[in-house]
């Protein structure tokens, strides 16, 4: 086979990495046949897409270059939701060979599905991922990405193997274990999401484990935003390169794009996953460059075809050469969502915009939650972040003196002055998966 034959050593080049290096004629040629044959498959196939084009005048004969994707009638979350369970399959139960689901915390469950096609492009797009971090044969991969319904674990599972990395299915938690696998297995990447990996960092800490002598050197992080202060705080505390994957379940789960050794930006596999970037009030689409929502189109998925999905991510494209050489567009890494935004004395607020501040102050810790009440009618908002060992056990003044400077970058960023709680290290919960970051109990003191 020919990973046999390539990618036997660090650096070398992965076969599956091909695609990543398509001139731009020849993915445009690719991605108009997909999208041309998708159309086709989900008009005859789901009735919810196939009425909403006949209430445009559509068919899919309508379809000539890469620009009429902007003719079709976008989908949202709600129409998962609605179509509850299988109401936007487009192949029969007999051709689907696996079900993965969201949580369903806040409703009916997302459910998604994959055909044995589906899984392989899953897999070869998840390979192209780990082979854009700088993975390669002979890596020993440590998967703590939850396994289940979740798509996380076992989209990056198949993608490790597809790889020829040796996989470990250790799933989320335990993380003494984790960390006891790192050392005894010589572990060389790990993924998860970041706010699973900094408590994973402090642990490693407290067990007298240094990360830097341990042979790991790659982190692959994804499943929630995170910023960049957040990668320089795991980076410098781990010794390893960390780098941002970006995917959603309702497309395909991890494995839609990746950043590769720039780190400048996440190269999307333009060839599966057809990008634009529409303004989220009008819908009207973007040029590339201009910040707005995301919106992903399916080209090759099979069961479950999503035709102009908006995912409420809000980011740019980037079409300038990336110095790794690859020729897929770029988009700047996902630091909110449209849907995150809260709203606190008429500003716009953004849970990763309180992150960037207190990474910014020294003595505090990547551990934060946002509480967001209401008293007598008016919306307040308090941010509870632990401070480090040194800051906490010392004197008034050094606690006072990083409130300051908290306080004051936190108005810098946001306009508006903010109830600030300094707490002790590991006071605030620790999550094996994403993060919450925000607790809303506006309702609750109405």
């Amino acid at each position: 086979m020919l990973t046999e034959l390539w990618n036997d050593a660090e650096g070398g080049f992965h076969p599956a990495s091909a695609p990543d290096f398509l001139p731009a004629t020849a993915l445009k040629q690719v991605q108009l046949r997909r999208l041309r044959a998708v159309v086709a498959r989900a008009y005859k196939n789901v009735a919810l897409f196939r009425s909403r084009m006949e209430e445009r005048g559509l068919t899919p004969d309508a379809i000539h270059s890469l620009a009429d994707i902007q003719r079709l009638p976008f989908t949202v979350k709600t129409d998962l939701r609605d179509t509850y369970p299988f109401g936007l399959f487009a192949s029969p139960m007999s051709d689907v060979v696996r079900l993965h689901a969201s949580s369903g915390t806040t409703g009916k469950p997302i459910v998604v599905a994959y055909t044995r096609e589906d899984i392989e492009v899953w897999a070869e797009v998840m390979a192209r991922t780990f082979a854009a971090c700088g993975l390669h044969r002979g890596d020993i991969l440590q998967n703590a990405f939850g396994y289940g319904l979740f798509t996380g674990g076992l989209g990056a599972h198949y993608g490790g193997e597809a790889l020829g990395a040796t996989v470990i299915p250790i799933s989320g938690g335990n993380t003494d274990r984790q960390i006891m696998l790192i050392r005894d297995f010589g572990v060389s990447a790990l993924c998860c999401t970041p706010s699973y990996f900094t408590h994973m960092i402090e642990r490693a800490r407290e067990l007298g484990v240094d990360l830097h002598d341990l042979p790991l050197r790659v982190g692959i992080f994804g499943a929630e935003p995170w910023t960049d202060g957040m990668r320089r705080h795991i980076e410098t505390e781990a010794g390893i390169k960390a780098y941002d994957i970006y995917g959603l379940s309702e497309i395909i789960g991890p494995g839609v794009a990746s950043e590769c050794s720039a780190q400048d930006g996440l190269h999307l596999f333009e060839d599966h996953f057809y990008p634009e970037i529409i303004d989220p009030e009008t819908g009207e689409a973007l040029p590339d460059g201009q910040e707005g929502e995301l919106v992903l189109t399916t080209l090759s998925k099979k069961a479950m075809p999503m035709i102009r999905y908006r995912t409420r991510d809000i980011t740019s494209l980037i079409t300038e050469p990336c110095t790794c050489g690859r020729t897929l567009r770029r988009m700047r890494r996902i630091g909110r969502r449209s849907d995150d935004m809260f709203i606190i004395r008429g500003v716009n607020v953004f849970p990763s915009q309180v992150e960037a501040a207190l990474l910014a102050v020294e003595g505090t810790l990547p551990h934060y939650q946002i509480i967001l009440t209401r008293d007598q009618g008016l919306d307040r908002m308090a941010v509870e972040v632990e401070v480090t060992p040194e800051v906490f056990s010392d004197r008034i003044g050094a606690l006072e003196n990083v409130r300051t400077r908290l306080a004051l970058a936190i108005e810098h960023i946001l306009g508006i002055r903010v109830e600030l709680r300094l707490v002790e290290p590991r006071s605030i919960a620790r999550s094996e998966g994403k993060a919450k970051r925000v607790i809303d109990r506006r309702n609750d003191t109405a």
